[in-house]
């Protein structure tokens, strides 16, 4: 049963989606919630349904008293690694927010300080708490519609069904057509045994 990190002040939850792609941005979404906010749906995206993912979006931002989605580029990931990338989508998410937090919660170890506001990481906290698994939901159906919206450039990879992910379908696109300009060169995108040129 998710609960509220904290009534008594406006905590803002962020979490991220594609970490472990080889193509596509790195998505974060960042939720402040009512403290009245309910909904016996909202659990951590990777476990809801397509339908209730669809749903629980349009409740969230309909509810919320504020929140924000931002994405990291390819370009960006490889230059500064996939946690940097991950921690600035999360900032750039909190920054883009109309109301200032008293007080953020991360899902995962790891994160930088946000201007002077007091944070606390919490691992698999999308299961745990409302406002982390509100910027679960957010940041995947984002990340995941902007993946739907790119395959139909590069269909032969089929993003629409894997999301950029390394499924064994994608790793043999890829062996097969090359990279795309999607592709997150830094990234191991096949088994040291294959070579691909860049």
């Amino acid at each position: 049963m998710l609960k509220f990190y904290n009534v008594q002040v406006k905590v803002a939850g962020t979490d991220e989606a594609g970490r472990g792609c080889l193509a596509g941005p790195v998505t974060a979404a960042a939720v402040i919630l009512p403290k009245q906010f309910h909904s016996s749906l909202l659990n951590d995206s990777k476990l809801t349904s397509l339908k209730n993912r669809e749903f629980l979006k349009s409740h969230i931002q309909a509810e919320a008293l504020s929140f924000a989605i931002a994405h990291v580029s390819m370009e960006e990931i490889d230059k500064i690694n996939i946690l940097n990338a991950s921690i600035l989508a999360m900032h750039r998410a909190l920054t883009m927010l109309k109301i200032d937090p008293e007080h953020i919660i991360v899902d995962g170890n790891k994160f930088k300080a946000y201007k002077k506001i007091s944070h606390d990481c919490i691992i698999k906290g999308d299961g745990k708490y409302m406002n982390i698994a509100a910027a679960s939901i957010l940041a995947k159906t984002s990340r995941d519609e902007y993946m739907e919206a790119i395959h139909e450039e590069f269909p032969a990879y089929n993003w629409k069904k894997n999301k950029g992910y390394p499924t064994k379908e994608h790793r043999a696109a890829i062996e097969k057509h090359g990279i795309t300009k999607y592709h997150r060169k830094s990234f191991k995108l096949l088994p040291d045994q294959l070579k691909i040129d860049f």
